[in-house]
């Protein structure tokens, strides 16, 4: 993440981020430039602060020559994108059917409890964003969830205390996860 180009006011991606996506847009054929839009759109989350803004939005529509709406469709459809800001430590919680089978309800009422936050709120230090998701592919190892880019399978709900104690910890001096 760039925190050089973090005003999600006027957003404009570092230079880097901006060639990175002229790359991405020239994999596609002309006329085809909305087919960049996802991973364009994973760039802006990381590069805007771990969300999308409207005016973020707004602007990866103008970098691809689409229609804004085209641009909220996607972000609101998959919940891998942030409409909001999140925590330093976003907990996704995976919610399908293996990981609600063997506990995965207990464990976000768990973590709901343990941080005085509800489902889809963020912590009043900033620390921790708790999110349930669709399936995170980990249907042998449930419960599960994800923090940052790491999954952390066959929860209990002492395994969760341990995690939690262990993002605390290390993730004082760090933007993430």
């Amino acid at each position: 993440m760039n925190n050089s180009s973090t005003n999600i006011e006027n957003p404009v991606f570092s230079t880097e981020s901006l060639a990175l996506v002229h790359k991405i847009m020239k994999r596609y054929p002309e006329g085809k430039q909305k087919s960049a839009l996802i991973p364009v759109l994973h760039l802006a989350q990381a590069e805007f602060g771990g969300w999308l803004s409207p005016k973020v939005m707004d602007y990866v529509a103008s970098l691809l020559s689409i229609q804004p709406i085209e641009v909220y469709e996607v972000a609101s459809f998959y919940t891998m994108f942030n409409l909001k800001p999140v925590g330093k430590c976003l907990i996704e919680v995976c919610r399908t059917s293996s990981c609600w089978l063997l506990g995965a309800e207990d464990i976000v009422h768990h973590i709901e409890r343990k941080l005085n936050i509800k489902e889809g709120e963020t912590t009043t230090d900033g620390m921790f964003t708790l999110k349930t998701v669709e399936c995170l592919g980990s249907c042998g190892t449930a419960p599960m969830m994800m923090v940052g880019a790491d999954f952390h399978e066959n929860l209990t709900l002492e395994k969760v205390d341990d995690l939690l104690e262990k993002f605390r910890v290390e993730n004082k001096q760090s933007r993430y996860c």
